[in-house]
């Protein structure tokens, strides 16, 4: 049986899955905090990704199951209640950030009427809830035109920026104007959310050809792909659009920025594209999320074979959907987005110290799996020390969240016996 995935058909993948709603959440809300060398903390965040990237390669050679992360957990901290809860935790993560791309979803299709929260909170609820049907009658259409709604939103972002990028206004980024640097490095875990999508990579190894020379490659070469865009994007976006302005549409700032050159008309278009990113990335999302993340949380396992059919996924779609939707209806977009990048960090930064235990197995370079971990931690403790100040609510519903994965987790232990087990050995 032949492989599906080959260098490049994987790279696509993850150009594909990162390229999706994250820029279009994040320009605004990274602008805002670091203004016009926001481009810098998109460097930095693509750093990051690569070191973190690098590390689940490497767990992903060595063990190839679709399980992902949630593997990588099990095998470098064994079957243990610490290993179930940041399953669980990782689970949640996922749920968090559909919520956030269903919220800039809500938020860009609402500029065609009104910014009112009433708009955003339907549209926001309306996709998700168009999604869950999707999937509950098992509909393959959406999933077949993935490829050709990324090819569409890439080609729109590259001719924009390139666009953008020859009618940029000095003034707008020059040095004299900088704000403090400080704010540049509290942007780089919002930056890093925009990158999410790279560990997708990881989850086709079991169908790609020759893993232990291509996974690694293909991981460096659409970090790398995604990173330039990125950099040039934020210039386009900054060069363009006063800080002032970045600010007052920092929810839908690379729609925003599209007006000056390219007028209304623009700024219809990338919204368009926004809603099409967005929309496309709740329902590849919800579909992982509910048969492969929500299963190995509660069942502990996968099965051997996994189809796409409505009694698979009808528990996990109800479940997520019940988790979703006050998300949506109770916290704004910066706050769900924070949380949802301080989350995915902390759960990284553990998975990495985790393969600190099977570095042995894996042949990872140590310096580097280090690296990751400082990365991870040192990024959301910078992350949430600035936005503490702002809105210290952040820090308690982070805490929440970690204590609710751990409840989760002994829930399950003590009435369902179950252990969340390894998939390979």
């Amino acid at each position: 049986m032949s492989k599906a995935f080959g260098l490049w058909s994987a790279v696509f993948l993850g150009i594909g899955s990162m390229v999706g709603a994250g820029i279009f959440i994040v320009i605004g809300q990274a602008g805002s905090m670091a203004g016009n060398i926001v481009w810098l903390s998109f460097i930095f965040g693509g750093i990051i990704a690569l070191l973190s990237g690098y590390s689940l390669a490497k767990l992903a050679i060595r063990y190839q199951s679709r399980g992902g992360i949630v593997e990588y957990l099990v095998q470098g901290f064994k079957e243990g209640v610490f290993s179930g809860s940041m399953g669980v935790m990782f689970y949640l993560s996922n749920i968090i950030a559909i919520a956030a791309v269903a919220k800039s979803f809500g938020t860009y299709g609402a500029t065609f009427f009104t910014q009112d929260k009433m708009w955003i909170d339907i549209l926001s609820v309306g996709i998700v809830l168009v999604f869950v049907f999707i999937n509950l009658i098992g509909a393959s259409l959406v999933a077949k035109s993935e490829n050709i709604i990324v090819l569409i939103k890439l080609s729109i972002l590259v001719i924009f920026t390139t666009i953008a990028f020859f009618n940029i206004n000095p003034s707008l980024l020059s040095l004299k104007d900088m704000p403090p640097i400080s704010g540049m490095f509290f942007a780089i875990g919002i930056t890093f959310f925009a990158y999410q999508g790279f560990s997708v990579i990881t989850n086709t190894v079991e169908d790609m050809k020759n893993p232990e020379k291509t996974m690694l490659k293909a991981m460096v070469i659409a970090i790398l792909l995604v990173a330039v865009l990125y950099v040039f994007t934020s210039l386009a976006v900054l060069g363009n659009l006063p800080l002032s302005e970045v600010i007052k549409t920092k929810d839908y700032a690379l729609a925003e920025a599209a007006r000056p050159i390219f007028g209304e008309l623009g700024f219809k278009i990338m919204a368009i594209t926004a809603l099409i990113a967005t929309a496309s990335a709740i329902n590849a999302t919800l579909y992982a999320v509910t048969e492969i993340g929500y299963t190995m949380a509660k069942e502990g396992s996968l099965p051997k074979i996994y189809e796409y059919h409505i009694y698979n996924s009808f528990e996990g779609l109800i479940v997520s959907t019940i988790i979703i939707i006050p998300l949506i209806l109770f916290f704004n977009l910066s706050e769900i987005t924070t949380v949802a990048a301080i989350v995915m960090l902390i759960v990284q930064g553990v998975t990495h110290i985790g393969h600190l235990n099977v570095i042995k197995e894996t042949k990872a370079n140590k310096v580097i799996i280090i690296s990751a971990i400082f990365g991870m931690f040192g990024i959301a403790a910078i992350t949430l020390y600035s936005t503490y100040h702002s809105n210290p609510k952040i820090a308690y519903y982070l805490i929440v969240t970690f204590a609710l994965a751990f409840f989760i987790e002994i829930l399950l232990r003590n009435f369902n016996n179950r252990i969340i087990q390894k998939q390979k050995d």
